[in-house]
């Protein structure tokens, strides 16, 4: 009677493996997320074992001999509730597009796995394994190039907060971060389990894989399994730190402020809120914060995206009176150059021939563009430069092409259809000659490669606007303050930052943060920053992991549809 209760027992537990490893695998990749209090930010270490109990799943099901599908939906369970666990905020700005960016994201990641899946099952273990980080950072590299891009959880991404690792950043860019933990994952999980020998086993050798695992790396000495993966942890790290042991901050200095209105997105800062402070009242704010910080030195000011939201025509740009007040605030101040946020729209007439595929159209107005913008005034009486922003949130400010042909007919009861955008990275030029900014607005942060073009184009500081306050107090803008981080690291660049309701603050060319503000509160902060000139390799030779392992996954895919084509052929 014991033994058949130790039997059910056991039986039960074999049961629930998979989606105990898919839950613990889903906790690991979110304990090890930032952000964290600052003494736990070496949880990131966290994340070079994370797929552990992914590769463990999905090695338990194949020995079970389970379907593909039912390997998608393990697969899938863990996905979601990563997903989940990290991004919940996003629901804070919209309800259903948190739930969508949940949910579709996870489905997408799927991509990836379930090709390592059929390559290992095709081509067997040793190919199938050095397939996953193949095909995992291709699909990285797709994620933040096409419309439904979501480069948030770009897996490296995870080490912002513990930056001091990836210094070596500058030479591989983010995506370097996501190839070290597949590396160290898998290192770790044959050193541990070992490779599944056949994916074609008889059931009898597939219950002996599934509760022993004894693969050939297992019968080696345990210093020789583990020596690889203990090199693949340390040597990175120790690299990373000669680094930042060695690395000077360069160029002039210039004496930048950023402000922090702290205009609340739901309640205050829009005509149809509730609490609506007036957009006169909001740029007396703004010049009042500002003036807080100002010196004799200064050069420059940022205000942060949309800080002026009422609607400016750029046509007729200069009549606006809330321009001719700026002006006027620039003549007391000669020498202090400003950027802010704004929302901007451009006209194109009625002939269709002359608008972009993005203009929408009104009767009153014919066919007109909708920006977000970053204006930079240079002076009290030189024309403004502009920047529209041209990384755009899918679903929020720019809808996917399938979709604006699907709606495109249909009345929604108001605007409809995605921002403008630009082709070009548009470098400000102030009357400091070594002070050229790169004007990054809100999520546009995220890329590493969109911020490298700016610095080709001659950029020697990156100055990031953005309003966080849609994802309230959440892990959402954290990780967005953390991850710009990474952006300096990358390009070996200054960063000021300037967020409406934070977190705004300076962040140096090793990606140590100066100083920050909380949030929640108006600030204003003043720093020195340096204006390096200097390209880093990421910046002078581009993205080199991301084309190459899409090259590289698409000759894996090719090979495995013939193997899977003469297996079938075979077969018959």
């Amino acid at each position: 009677m014991a033994a058949s209760s130790a039997t059910s027992a056991s039986a039960r537990v074999a049961y629930w493996r998979p989606s105990l490893l898919a839950l613990l695998g889903a906790g690991l990749l979110w304990l090890g997320w930032p952000v964290h209090p600052s003494p736990l930010s070496a949880l990131a270490a966290v994340l070079l074992v994370a797929w552990v109990p992914y590769l463990r799943m999905e090695q338990l099901l194949v020995a079970r001999g389970s379907s593909g599908w039912k390997v998608f939906r393990y697969t899938y369970l863990l996905l979601v509730l990563w997903n989940a666990f990290t991004t919940w905020w996003v629901s804070f700005s919209t309800l259903g597009g948190g739930i969508a960016a949940v949910v579709l994201n996870a489905l997408l990641m799927c991509i990836p796995t379930m090709a390592f899946y059929h390559t290992k099952r095709l081509a067997g273990p040793t190919l199938g394994y050095i397939s996953l980080p193949i095909y995992w950072i291709a699909f990285e590299q797709l994620h933040l190039h096409w419309d439904l891009t979501w480069p948030w959880l770009t897996l490296g991404n995870g080490f912002a907060q513990a930056n001091q690792w990836v210094q070596w950043y500058e030479y591989t860019g983010f995506l370097g971060g996501s190839l070290w933990i597949w590396v160290v994952s898998i290192l770790v999980f044959r050193a541990w389990f070992g490779f599944q020998r056949s994916a074609t086993s008889s059931p009898s050798s597939q219950h002996a894989i599934a509760h022993q695992p004894s693969a050939a790396p297992l019968g080696r000495p345990v210093a020789a399994r583990w020596l690889a993966p203990i090199l693949a942890v340390l040597l990175p790290i120790l690299f990373s730190y000669f680094i930042g042991a060695t690395y000077q901050e360069k160029g002039e200095t210039a004496e930048v402020v950023v402000v922090q209105p702290n205009v609340d997105p739901f309640l205050e800062k829009f005509s149809s809120n509730p609490n609506f402070i007036p957009y006169d009242q909001q740029v007396t704010r703004l010049i009042g914060l500002t003036e807080q910080q100002l010196t004799p030195q200064t050069r420059l000011v940022l205000w942060p995206e949309t800080a002026l939201e009422e609607a400016y025509f750029e046509q007729n740009f200069e009549s606006n009176s809330k321009v001719i007040r700026l002006r006027d605030w620039l003549r007391q101040h000669p020498g202090v150059e400003l950027i802010t946020g704004m929302t901007t729209i451009k006209m194109y007439g009625s002939n269709k021939e002359t608008a972009t595929p993005t203009a929408r159209f009104r009767d009153d107005l014919g066919y007109y563009d909708v920006f977000n913008t970053a204006v930079h005034f240079t002076s009290a009486t030189a024309p403004v430069t502009f920047y529209h922003k041209s990384r755009l949130v899918p679903g929020v400010e720019k809808v996917p092409v399938v979709l604006t042909k699907l709606i495109s007919n249909i009345d929604l009861g108001g605007t409809v259809g995605s921002y403008g955008s630009q082709d070009q990275r548009t470098v400000f030029k102030t009357n400091t000659p070594a002070l050229r900014l790169a004007p990054s607005i809100c999520y546009e942060s995220v890329y590493g490669d969109f911020m490298a073009e700016y610095i080709k184009n001659g950029a020697t500081l990156i100055g990031i606007i953005t309003n966080d306050g849609w994802w309230s107090d959440s892990p959402g803008h954290k990780q967005h303050f953390q991850y710009a981080t990474l952006r300096a690291i990358e390009t070996r660049r200054d960063i000021a930052r300037s967020a409406n309701t934070g977190i705004s603050g300076f962040i140096n060319q090793k990606g140590e943060v100066l100083t920050r503000t909380e949030w929640w509160v108006q600030a204003v902060s003043r720093h020195a920053v340096h204006l390096n000139h200097e390209l880093t390799f990421y910046v002078k030779h581009g993205d080199l992991l991301g084309p190459a392992t899409q090259v590289l996954a698409v000759l894996l895919l090719v090979f495995v549809l013939v193997q899977a084509s003469r297996r079938r052929t075979s077969f018959n």
